[in-house]
């Protein structure tokens, strides 16, 4: 992989992880349309690289809400922090499930099929068209809305299904207040990206013996701060009802890849 390639797969996937426009989605296309030729295992492992990127940019941008729910966590209380955190672990449940039992399946569909990313992402755009037109509220995540909103994110795994799309538009369309619902959708996928990686390293499955460790070492650092950027970004646009944007383009990147798929 070229060290240029790298830095705009970096920053695609820093943009589109926060911004609802399905950020695995937009790595199959950038990958196809970059003619991504590396052998599947060091393909899996940038994706991995990149993820773990936006997680941390994640992190640094909600640190006093992460230092906050640690801090009250250590007071091993039942207050407010140690209910968000259950309400996140209950999040985890649908996509754990999935990651645990149909892995092989799931990784089948990030073959470089731009056909299906295609269908995912109009989806994706009906999704958010009508979140955008719900009811401002001022209601927090209930424990049966972070298991709702877990399956959404389960469902998004399939790439062109944006993540932070799915789960905001989700919760939102549950009448969860919308600065709460995008707050809730950027921390809930830290925990899940971090065990997905701490497992994959422990069981041997991702390696970090690479030819190419320069450039996936700046695709990672494009990642986290295009990933830091898009996150405060993403946070006015829903506060702002700007999701519409994003669902048309959704739409017309879908309509151009299924066309693309078809006579490309």
């Amino acid at each position: 992989m070229e060290t240029l390639d790298a830095i705009i797969l970096g920053i695609i996937q820093g943009l589109t992880e926060f911004l609802p426009v399905s950020s695995s989605g937009h790595l199959e296309l950038g990958k196809a349309i970059l003619g991504d030729n590396s052998v599947p295992e060091e393909s899996l492992l940038f994706t991995v690289v990149l993820h773990f990127a936006t997680a941390l940019s994640t992190i640094v941008v909600f640190r006093k809400d992460v230092w906050e729910i640690l801090s009250g966590l250590f007071q091993f209380k039942w207050n407010e922090e140690t209910r968000f955190s259950l309400k996140i672990i209950i999040s985890m449940l649908p996509a754990t499930f999935i990651g645990l039992f149909f892995e092989e399946q799931l990784e089948a569909f990030f073959g470089g099929d731009i056909r299906f990313v295609g269908f995912m992402l109009l989806i994706t755009a009906v999704l958010l068209y009508f979140a955008d037109r719900a009811k401002d509220t001022d209601r927090k995540v209930t424990y049966k809305n972070a298991f709702i909103v877990g399956i959404s994110q389960a469902i998004a795994m399939l790439p062109g299904i944006s993540r932070s799309g799915a789960t905001i538009s989700t919760s939102v369309l549950l009448g969860v207040d919308k600065t709460k619902a995008a707050r809730f959708s950027f921390l809930m996928v830290v925990p899940l990206i971090i065990g997905k990686m701490s497992k994959d390293i422990m069981s041997g499955e991702l390696s970090f013996e690479s030819e190419n460790t320069f450039a996936m070492g700046v695709g990672f650092i494009a990642a986290f701060f295009a990933g830091m950027a898009a996150c405060t970004w993403m946070i006015q646009l829903v506060k702002k009802s700007k999701l519409t944007y994003f669902a048309i383009y959704c739409l017309l990147v879908g309509l151009i890849a299924i066309g693309y798929s078809f006579w490309g």
